[in-house]
C-alpha cells in the first residue's frame, strides 16, 4: 500500500508541516534518490518518479509533470532542478538546498576521485586503453537517451516536426540554444492559441493519479490550504535573488579581485558561470560547445578527453553536466601556478561544480512559486512542451557530433552559403572505436543491457584490444 498516511511531525516549521511527510524522512529519501541517480536525466526523473510519486506519493502524475516541464525550460540540470522543485514544494527552502544538495553531492565525490586517478594515470597506455572502450560506448549511451528523451517528450506530429527543426538550427545552421528554446516556445504557444490539434496538450496524465485509492500528499494538502512558501511573494523573490547572487558570484568577484581575469581558477568560474544562463537542455545539449571551448580556446583539454570526461560522469551518480568539474580540474591541473598540480585540480573542479550548481537553486527558488500558480495555465504547458520537444532535437545534434568525433579521427568544418558541412576525412576512420561503438549499441538496444554494465564491457574490452594490438 503506498505510503500516504504518515503523521505530521510538530518538531519542525509551519511550513513543512500540513502534508504529513516529516523532513528527516525526506532527507533519508533523498540520500536513497541520489545514491540510485545513474543513467543521465532520463534515469534519474525516472527514479525519482518511481520514488516519490509511485512509491511515496508524496506528489501527484500532474503536478510531477508540471514541474519537470519548468525545469526543461531552464538552464542547466534538468533533475537536479526537479529534485530541487519537489523538496522545496515538501519543505520550503530548506527542503530545496537539502534535495538539490544530496542529489549532486555523491557524483561530485566520484568524479573528483576519477579525476584524480586520469590525471595520475591517464598517459598509461592500459589506462589509455580502458578510457578508449569508455569513450566508444559514450556514443551507444547518448544515442539511446535521444531515444528514451524522444519517446517520452514527442507525442504528436508537431513536437516530432519541432524538434527536427531544432536539429536542424543547431547542426546545420549553428543557431545559439537560446533562440531555438524561445522560437519552440513561441510556437507551441501559437499552435494553441489557433486551436491547431498538432499543438493541444495531451492529456491523460490524470488517469494514473484517478485509479488509486488516496490522493498524493502534497496534492492534498494543498486542495486544502497553499502553504506561505508555495504562494509567489515579491519581497520573498528580492531576497532570493539577492542572496543567490551573492552566494553564486561572490567566489567570481573574488578572484577577479585578488587573481585577476587571467588566472585559471577566475577563469573556470566565470566559463561556467556563463555555461549555467545559456546551458538548455543539459549536459548533451552543450557539450559540443563545451568541448570546442575547453580545447581550441581555453587549452585545458586535448581533443577527445571531453569524451572521456562524459564517460565518468555517466559511470557517477549525478546530472551529466556535472562532467564540468573533470573540465576544471583537467584546467587547474594543467595550469597550477604556485599549488600543486593535484590540489588544484581539485580546486578548479570544485569551483566549476559550485558555478555549475548553484544556480539551479536560484532559479527554483525565483520561479517555482509563480510556475505553481500557474499549473493550470494551457498556454504554458503548450510552450513548454514544445521547449521540450526542441530539446530532443538539440540531443540529436550531439549524438551525431559524438558518432563523427569517436569513429574518425579528424571532422573538418566547412561553411557553404550559411549552412555548416561537418566532413568526417575518411582516412582517420577508427575500425576499433566503430567496432566497439556497434557492440555497445546492440548491448543497449537488442540485449537490454545495463547502461553500467555496457559501458564496463567496453573499457575491459578496450584493454583487450590494446594487449592483442588492436589499437
Amino acid at each position: 500500500m503506498p505510503n500516504s498516511t504518515l503523521t505530521r511531525d510538530s518538531t519542525f516549521p509551519a511550513e513543512t508541516r500540513g502534508h504529513g511527510v516529516t523532513f528527516r524522512e525526506a532527507f533519508w529519501v533523498w540520500v536513497r534518490v541520489a545514491s540510485l541517480s545513474f543513467g543521465g536525466p532520463a534515469g534519474q526523473i525516472a527514479v525519482m518518479h518511481r520514488i516519490i510519486v509511485d512509491e511515496k506519493r508524496w506528489i501527484g502524475e500532474t503536478r510531477f509533470l508540471h514541474a519537470l516541464n519548468y525545469c526543461m525550460l531552464l538552464p542547466g540540470p534538468e533533475a537536479q532542478q526537479l529534485a530541487i522543485y519537489i523538496g522545496w514544494l515538501l519543505h520550503g527552502t530548506r527542503g530545496g538546498l537539502t534535495a538539490g544538495t544530496l542529489f549532486v553531492l555523491p557524483g561530485v565525490v566520484c568524479l573528483g576521485l576519477l579525476s584524480w586517478v586520469y590525471a595520475a594515470f591517464g598517459d598509461v597506455q592500459i589506462v589509455q586503453a580502458l578510457f578508449f572502450g569508455l569513450k566508444a560506448a559514450v556514443l551507444a549511451v547518448v544515442l539511446e537517451a535521444v531515444v528514451r528523451v524522444g519517446r517520452r517528450a514527442l507525442k504528436s506530429r508537431a513536437l516530432i516536426v519541432i524538434a527536427a527543426l531544432a536539429f536542424i538550427g543547431i547542426f546545420f545552421f549553428a543557431i545559439p540554444f537560446p533562440l531555438i528554446i524561445a522560437a519552440a516556445a513561441l510556437i507551441g504557444f501559437a499552435g494553441l492559441a489557433a486551436r491547431l490539434d498538432w499543438f493541444r496538450p495531451l492529456g491523460g496524465h490524470g488517469s494514473t493519479a484517478s485509479a488509486r485509492e488516496t490522493p498524493a500528499a502534497i496534492d492534498e494538502a494543498f486542495a486544502r490550504e497553499i502553504p506561505d512558501h508555495v504562494r509567489p511573494s515579491f519581497s520573498r523573490f528580492v531576497r532570493a535573488a539577492l542572496s543567490g547572487l551573492l552566494v553564486w558570484l561572490g567566489p567570481l568577484f573574488i578572484l577577479l579581485a585578488v587573481a585577476g581575469r587571467d588566472n585559471v581558477f577566475t577563469q573556470i568560474a566565470a566559463f561556467n558561470s556563463q555555461m549555467a544562463v545559456v546551458t538548455f537542455g543539459g549536459a548533451y545539449a552543450v557539450l559540443a560547445y563545451m568541448a570546442q571551448q575547453a580545447v581550441q580556446n581555453y587549452h585545458w583539454l586535448r581533443p577527445g578527453e571531453m569524451l572521456v570526461g562524459l564517460g565518468f560522469a555517466e559511470t557517477t551518480p549525478g546530472p551529466l553536466i556535472s562532467v564540468v568539474q573533470f573540465v576544471g580540474f583537467m584546467a587547474a591541473f594543467r595550469h597550477p601556478g604556485s599549488l600543486a598540480p593535484m590540489l588544484a585540480g581539485t580546486l578548479g573542479g570544485l569551483m566549476a561544480a559550485w558555478a555549475t550548481f548553484v544556480p539551479s537553486f536560484l532559479w527554483i527558488f525565483l520561479g517555482a512559486p509563480y510556475i505553481e500558480s500557474l499549473r493550470d495555465n494551457k498556454a504554458l504547458t503548450a510552450a513548454l512542451s514544445a521547449i521540450t520537444a526542441a530539446v530532443v532535437g538539440v540531443i540529436v545534434n550531439l549524438a551525431l557530433w559524438f558518432a563523427l568525433h569517436t569513429v574518425f579521427a579528424q571532422v573538418d568544418e566547412r561553411y557553404a552559403f550559411g549552412v555548416v558541412l561537418h566532413l568526417p576525412v575518411l582516412a582517420t576512420l577508427n575500425v576499433a572505436s566503430l567496432v566497439l561503438s556497434i557492440g555497445a549499441m546492440f548491448a543497449l538496444f537488442r540485449f537490454k543491457v545495463g547502461m553500467i554494465r555496457t559501458l564496463l564491457g567496453c573499457s575491459a574490452a578496450g584493454i583487450l584490444m590494446h594487449l592483442v594490438g588492436l589499437t
